[in-house]
């Protein structure tokens, strides 16, 4: 049965629109037009059912219907023509092209801060330290009591350090290995105590997890004198020997007497800005001479033996000498940064 006069024109307008939609959007555009639910001309042309006379009704619903299936098959078909032209186009263009030149492979580099810390042990492996490591997980003995830390410090309270559900914590610096070397090791004792430690600051310049390495000296007649000249060695080696060196007065649970170490701020040279406040000074490390009663918990006779010790964090150094302004940047794994300290 031939179609009405309006649906042959319907189906004719619809074959050459057909023949024009050369992509996926023209398909989907295509698509809608005809056969979408709303406004689509099949939908509408259904809808005239309804004000037709009966006797038409049945000829020109079964005329629609074809036109439907006529409009289905031929975006079938045209979607999966549209379909083998894009996975042809897929493949081509991620093929192989052996006619250019081969890419050089990314080449990696140490984090800042695993540099920082060869560098510092390298340093003190020239002085005589060697490096001692200890658990991340330690118990209140070793990290605090030990450590002459009074019950009401507030380093043992729940909104400083991160206590686990049984009674032990994640250390607060690596002192603790300090302590279990001189639990387990005779003077004289030389050591270095890199590692991860764990504190509740969160900001631009401090993170719940850092680095920090930790130098102890025990045996006899070792006096502060001993530990400003171990100091300034040391920065003199890490940064440069115009590096000016000052001790201030400072108090530490573990030493006594206990002091802070400044260096001349490498930025501005010692004569002022605005990172080191416009004093010229930049505070490193801290340390002092081991507190009489340390040793005495650790077995160690504080009559016949001294000792120094000193800790700073890593990460700030890290910061200072490759010009990282946020302590962040060093845990996010941003190739940027690892190609900014590369060599």
């Amino acid at each position: 049965m031939p179609d009405p006069p309006d649906l042959a024109q319907q189906r004719e307008e619809f074959e050459r629109e057909a023949s024009a939609a050369s992509d996926r959007a023209a398909w989907e555009a295509l698509r809608l037009k005809w056969l979408g639910r709303k406004r689509g001309i099949v939908r509408g042309l259904l809808s005239q059912l309804g004000g037709l006379p009966p006797d038409e009704r049945k000829d020109f619903g079964q005329a629609v219907n074809r036109l439907k299936n006529s409009v289905e098959a031929r975006l079938e078909e045209l979607d999966a023509s549209l379909s083998a032209r894009e996975r042809t186009a897929s493949t081509q263009s991620a093929a192989l092209d052996v006619t250019l030149p081969g890419r050089p492979p990314r080449v990696g580099t140490a984090h800042p801060v695993s540099l920082v810390v060869r560098e510092i042990v390298e340093i003190f492996a020239g002085l005589g330290f060697s490096v001692a490591e200890g658990p991340e997980v330690e118990d209140d003995f070793h990290n605090f009591e030990a450590l002459n830390f009074p019950p009401d410090h507030p380093a043992r309270e729940e909104q400083d350090t991160f206590f686990l559900r049984d009674g032990r914590l994640l250390r607060t610096h690596t002192s603790p290995v300090q302590i279990r070397t001189m639990v387990d090791r005779d003077p004289p004792i030389r050591v270095i105590c890199p590692g991860r430690v764990y504190r509740k600051d969160n900001d631009l310049r401090h993170s719940p997890m850092f680095h920090q390495i930790e130098g102890l000296a025990v045996g006899k007649g070792i006096t502060f004198g001993d530990l400003k000249g171990t100091l300034e060695a040391f920065v003199h080696r890490l940064f440069s020997e115009e590096t000016g060196v000052r001790l201030r007065p400072s108090y530490f649970p573990f030493t006594e007497p206990s002091a802070e170490v400044d260096i001349t701020c490498p930025f501005c040279s010692g004569s002022g800005c605005r990172v080191c406040s416009d004093t010229g000074w930049m505070e490193i490390l801290g340390s002092g001479m081991v507190n009489p009663r340390v040793l005495e918990r650790c077995g160690i006779d504080p009559s016949v033996y001294t000792g120094f010790a000193f800790g700073l964090g890593i990460d700030r150094v890290a910061m200072i000498r490759f010009g990282i302004p946020n302590i962040r940047l060093l845990f996010d794994s941003d190739e940027r940064v690892l190609r900014q300290v590369r060599g």
